[in-house]
């Protein structure tokens, strides 16, 4: 795994129990460097690529997941407590290839990594500070001492710059969590502090089965200008970049799974609006909430889920359809990247030759084509530097016109168990494919029209008319 440091057991204990079952400061000028020195070791991640599950090798066992562009945090066993070390730090996160956006979020990447434990456990996770302001961290959905909630101001201090915290609490029951700060948290959930957190049961669970693949992934959005590399912090709604794990079409991994797996996928929301995720050629039942295991009784079968702000959803199908299929959010605006709220539209309207002298002296400008906008995809328009495409990435077939919340599910009959490398792209069988007809067309019967004319021949014009209106563009400010 590149740039991936382990501290798992082996590697040296604590230098006496860290006391307090409140979020206690260890800083530098209050603990000797004995002690500092004894601190788990940061593990750091900087390739935004998918790592393989991390299996466990000290503690109680379980089956890990796969987090889609990212990975999972190692830890150490110090004396029954699994440990961990959580850096909250400016990064760069690379979105899709060419593109790189300058983020906050832990261990050298945004979302942070995901945090795997078993039900039942002692967990301890240092926090320390390295953003240029203070910061905390709230562990979204635990059952926990309200000290440990993470709750700048209210629950505890917050983490000053330079500073190091420590969170200390038992995992008391198996789910999907996520974490984030409480502290400025519109700026620094915008700057895209977050992750997710795994308690896998202890032991055999009635409403949670095994699975043979488990995917996580968090739902975050951005706005970033065209050119430009750190997000606006006060954005509200007109984001231009709906993304997974801070990974946008075609830079989001595809979930590559062994046909007839049973397969968990589950997702977070911290955006600032829902987002209804849909999947193509299979249905699944939502099987978990953040709030726990869905009862059985109450289950139905979909081929979308509506996931709202704050909230996990939890996915699970038998993948027994061979194939590429399409797995996105189904608002078609957040499977599109880049994309201005003021791109005026230009359907009907030859304005190319305009459109180059416009670019020629504004390159930032982009404008809708004129027959609508895969054209944008296809014509692979010049865009500033740092810049994704609205629409790109190609297929098999050509452009994928996609952008945004988009990925897909490969499933194959030959991968083997446990490989989540990326076959390729599926060998359709022969005559399984659309295609363009080229022959006769069938004569279409057509119905007779049933009742009377809709309005009488004598008050009809003599001309049509085609009404034609020209509403104004851009936002309208109401009193």
């Amino acid at each position: 795994m590149t740039n991936r440091r382990h501290f798992l057991s082996g590697m040296g204990t604590m230098a006496g129990a860290v006391a307090g079952t409140i979020a206690a400061a260890v800083t530098g000028a209050s603990v000797s460097k004995v002690a500092m020195a004894a601190l788990p070791e940061p593990a750091t991640q900087i390739t935004p690529d998918t790592m393989p599950p991390l299996h466990p090798t000290t503690g109680r066992p379980y089956n890990p997941v796969v987090t889609l562009n990212g990975w999972t945090l190692p830890w150490r066993m110090n004396q029954g407590v699994k440990e961990f070390h959580l850096v909250a730090e400016p990064v760069v996160r690379e979105m899709a290839p060419g593109f790189k956006a300058h983020l906050w979020g832990y261990n050298g990447q945004s979302p942070g990594p995901t945090i795997e434990v078993v039900e039942g456990d002692r967990v301890r996770i240092f926090v320390t500070n390295r953003l240029p302001e203070h910061t905390s961290v709230h562990w979204h959905g635990q059952r926990l001492p309200n000290g440990m909630d993470g709750v700048s101001g209210l629950t505890q201090p917050s983490i000053q710059p330079g500073k190091t915290f420590v969170y200390e609490f038992v995992a008391r029951r198996p789910g999907t969590f996520m974490y984030h700060p409480h502290a400025d948290e519109m700026v620094q959930m915008a700057m895209g502090m977050m992750g997710f957190w795994i308690t896998h049961p202890k032991t055999k669970h009635p409403l949670i089965d095994e699975v043979d693949r488990d995917f996580v992934f968090l739902l975050n959005a951005y706005d970033i200008d065209p050119g430009a590399y750190t997000p606006k912090i006060m954005t509200m709604l007109d984001f231009n970049l709906w993304s997974w794990n801070s990974r946008i079409f075609p830079g989001i991994d595809p979930l590559v799974v062994r046909k007839n797996d049973k397969v968990r996928i589950r997702i977070g929301n911290l955006t600032m609006t829902n987002h209804p995720i849909h999947i193509h050629g299979h249905e699944f039942q939502v099987t978990g909430t953040d709030g726990g295991a869905i009862p059985k009784t109450a289950r139905w079968p979909e081929v979308t889920t509506d996931i709202a702000v704050g909230q996990m959803r939890q996915i699970e199908f038998i993948a027994n359809e061979e194939g590429d299929w399409a797995f996105h959010c189904h608002k078609s605006h957040h499977t599109m990247n880049a994309m201005g709220h003021t791109v005026p539209t230009m359907i009907g309207v030859d304005h190319a030759k305009v459109a180059k002298e416009i670019t020629d002296l504004i390159p930032a400008y982009m404008a809708m084509g004129d027959s609508g906008m895969a054209d944008m995809a296809q014509m692979q328009m010049p865009l500033p530097d740092n810049t994704a495409p609205m629409m790109t990435g190609d297929g098999p077939f050509g452009s994928v016109d996609m952008g945004g919340m988009f990925s897909v599910v490969k499933v194959r009959k030959n991968q083997a168990v446990g490989d989540y490398k990326d076959p390729g792209w599926y060998q359709h069988p022969k005559g399984t494919v659309a295609f363009e007809w080229a022959g006769a067309l069938p004569e279409a019967k057509r119905l007779s029209p049933e009742g009377t004319q809709a309005a009488p021949e004598n008050i009809k014009p003599e001309k049509e008319i085609e009404v034609q209106i020209r509403k104004p563009e851009g936002h309208m400010h109401h009193p």
